[in-house]
């Protein structure tokens, strides 16, 4: 079973928008027999990608949803993930990479390295994933592979190194020169299914010298046995073959390979490249914690004879029940097997076991280490670790980043009520970073996400999914609040009523914490607090920062430090000590000088140059601050850090001002304090609706 195991990979593709990712896919699926004829993602037929399963993927042509399918290739079994690349749906990418062993990044060799590639770069490196570039798109106007390889180096800090260079670019793109093997690859056939392999070009051989010399240079740095082989002139395929899987899977190297997966060019060179440089499950450690020795590391080995452990890394619910993706680490999970959550230590019967095919599935009766295969009727949240009961492990979780836009959700009726509730669970079962809560105060329904598309693509589902009309408020944004001064506080806490009282007293200071976070100090010396009070000072604390004074946003970036207090032997309470910190607090925060702090989004608007003031214009408008534009290829892009409140309704500006033909994405980068006039009016507008509220 090992020996198999080394044929087999687990890999996602990766990339900015519109770079190709599910086309590629498609070309995978159809050179693999798992697919009879091709369908384009914004195809004329109807039909649509394969991996685009939902109706709205196909209609708005991007992907929402990663899907899972499985393929063969040259006697290697290959689970693929399809991957969103706009940045809204980044948690599908999160959890992807969290179970992957390998990775492709596309990119376009047009638009070369561009936003999101550089967040979905950011994900590989948090789960040290190794990965091929593959240079899409080298039949477009402008196609120049040769700069995306500087870009990898200079933008991503990556080591590129080039394996192949194209025979011709843009409408005369043919093929690639391979150079490794040294020989050139053309593809021909309706589908490009009939390779034909030949000598380099007589007019690209001193060209393709240089490039394979530059290759070999690189890759001698992390191999001794083929630097020995250059000094002796022994250079074989192998050896390189090797040097290269090597480099690759310790992450000192980025393989860059090219063709056109929508022209049908060299994708069958790529699935030989899977096979060759990206590891096998054995090739890669893999860690969990032992529950039972205080979380103590533990090494997993790839091995169906151990006993088991898996995770369930994301969730479906779908026409039979909940649908839970899983990626077996080490063992065997057979149907009709009893497994044990290990966070709820609840037990299951795995009942259908299935291999996916996008929304296809097959029955399968086990499945072993290193397989990601689906379970169904087995209720978990997405992150949790399942085992046989021999081990009580728990594998890590993934990254998940924090919402950035709220809106207010009421249903339209009645019968609209029990479906949204519906959806809503299960949306946010499925998605951790869509969360649903209630208004403290109003107690409407707030849904949270990571962007306009995310949110807008949620209230479509419900409307169509559940049939759940539901009316949307505007957008609200994440403001915080935050101290700028220190201030000193001390407050006593007195309340007598018949019998004991209540009394505990509260001394010492607050002051801006540069990690933006909370920290509590405990100074206090000579127990002037008992210890038993001090935690119910900190809570008191806490419960006071999940609304500000100003605009009643949470208060973030504070260190409250207690350094006296005095306490009664007989009056003294948990709650007693609770209030004096509450008390401390409200008499104590105006003279902090509080500010409110509002969400900055990294935004990246790309177009033709020709509109590049235009598209810096509409940036500064929305109180923008421009960081840098790039220009090339007639293609310029223009990066800024806007507040998230001037973004609602941008895509629709920047399409009008730019033809349609500019796009942007924008990821959160951090909070900023907002201006004077601004913050003026966030707090007038508060105290309206809450003297409203009020009345």
């Amino acid at each position: 079973m090992i020996a198999e195991l080394s044929k087999l990979r687990n890999i996602g593709i990766s990339a900015h928008i519109d770079s190709g990712k599910t086309t590629l896919t498609e070309r995978i699926l159809f050179y693999t027999k798992r697919i009879h004829a091709i369908h384009e993602v914004k195809g004329k037929d109807g039909v649509g990608a394969k991996m685009d399963s939902m109706d709205l993927e196909r209609e708005r042509g991007i992907t929402i949803q990663s899907a899972a399918t499985h393929c063969t290739w040259a006697n290697h079994q290959i689970n693929i993930i399809d991957t969103p690349g706009h940045v809204d749906f980044t948690i599908e990418v999160e959890r992807a990479m969290r179970v992957l062993d390998g990775a492709i990044l596309v990119l376009c060799a047009v638009a070369g390295v561009q936003s999101q590639s550089l967040t979905v770069d950011r994900q590989m490196r948090r789960y040290g994933v190794p990965r091929i570039a593959f240079v899409n798109k080298c039949d477009r106007a402008g196609a120049n592979p040769l700069r995306v390889r500087d870009q990898l180096r200079e933008k991503l800090n990556l080591n590129p190194v080039l394996l192949q260079l194209p025979i011709g670019l843009e409408d005369k793109f043919v093929g690639i020169v391979d150079l490794i093997k040294m020989k050139s690859f053309r593809f021909e056939g309706p589908n490009g299914e009939t390779i034909i392999e030949g000598p380099i070009p007589d007019d690209m051989a001193e060209e393709a010298k240089k490039a394979r010399e530059t290759m070999l240079d690189g890759l001698s740095m992390f191999s001794d046995a083929l630097t020995e082989a250059i000094l002796e002139e022994n250079v074989t395929e192998e050896l390189l073959v090797k040097a290269v899987r090597d480099a690759t899977i310790k992450l000192q190297i980025v393989p860059v390979m090219m063709g056109s997966a929508y022209k049908n060019k060299a994708v069958q060179i790529l699935l030989n490249a899977v096979n060759a440089y990206l590891p096998a499950p054995s090739d890669v450690p893999n860690n969990a914690v032992d529950l039972s020795k205080n979380e103590e590391k533990v090494s997993l080995t790839s091995d169906p004879e151990q006993p088991l452990v898996m995770l369930a890394f994301k969730l479906e619910d779908g026409r039979f029940g909940q649908l839970t993706y899983i990626r077996v680490y080490q063992g065997t999970v057979t149907r009709g097997k009893e497994i044990i959550n290990t966070r709820t230590g609840k037990k299951h019967k795995v009942g259908r076991l299935v291999r996916m095919h996008s929304d296809d599935m097959e029955d399968i009766d086990s499945a072993s280490a290193g397989d990601i295969v689906a379970l169904f009727g087995i209720d978990c949240n997405s992150g949790d670790t399942f085992t046989d009961g021999t081990l009580n492990y728990a594998m890590s979780s993934m990254y998940v980043p924090d919402a950035v836009i709220h809106l207010t959700v009421a249903p339209k009726d009645n019968k609209a009520q029990a479906n949204m509730s519906k959806a809503l669970r299960r949306f946010s079962k499925e998605d951790p970073t869509f969360r649903v809560g209630a208004d403290p105060e109003t107690g409407d329904t707030v849904i949270s996400g990571m962007g306009e598309l995310h949110l807008d693509v949620y209230i479509e589902r419900m409307k169509r999914e559940y049939s759940a009309e539901v009316i949307v408020s505007p957008p609200r944004v994440a403001y915080r609040e935050t101290v700028t001064r220190r201030v000193d506080y001390s407050y006593t806490h007195k309340k007598q009523t018949g019998g004991s009282g209540q009394y505990g007293k509260v001394a010492g200071f607050f002051e801006p914490y540069a990690d933006g976070r909370y920290q509590f100090n405990d100074e206090i010396v000579g127990g002037a607090i008992p210890r038993e009070f001090i935690s119910s000072v900190d809570k008191g604390f806490q419960s006071m920062l999940t609304k500000g004074a100003l605009i009643g946003a949470p208060v973030t970036g504070v260190a409250v430090t207690v350094n006296d207090g005095a306490a009664h032997a007989v009056d003294s309470s948990d709650i007693a000590f609770q209030e004096a910190a509450r008390g401390a607090w409200r008499e104590s925060y105006a003279k902090a000088a509080p500010h409110i702090l509002e969400p900055l989004m990294k935004v990246a608007a790309e177009g033709p140059s020709e509109f590049q003031g235009g598209i810096v214009g509409i940036l500064m408008q929305r109180r923008g601050i421009i960081i840098g534009s790039t220009e090339a290829d007639g293609f310029c892009r223009v990066e800024a850090d806007v507040p998230l409140a001037e973004m609602f309704g941008f895509s629709t500006i920047l399409r009008s001002a730019t033809q349609g033909k500019a796009e942007f994405s924008m990821e959160f980068a951090r909070y900023a304090p907002v201006p004077v006039q601004i913050g003026e009016e966030l707090i007038k507008k508060y105290r309206e609706e809450l003297a409203k509220k009020a009345k």
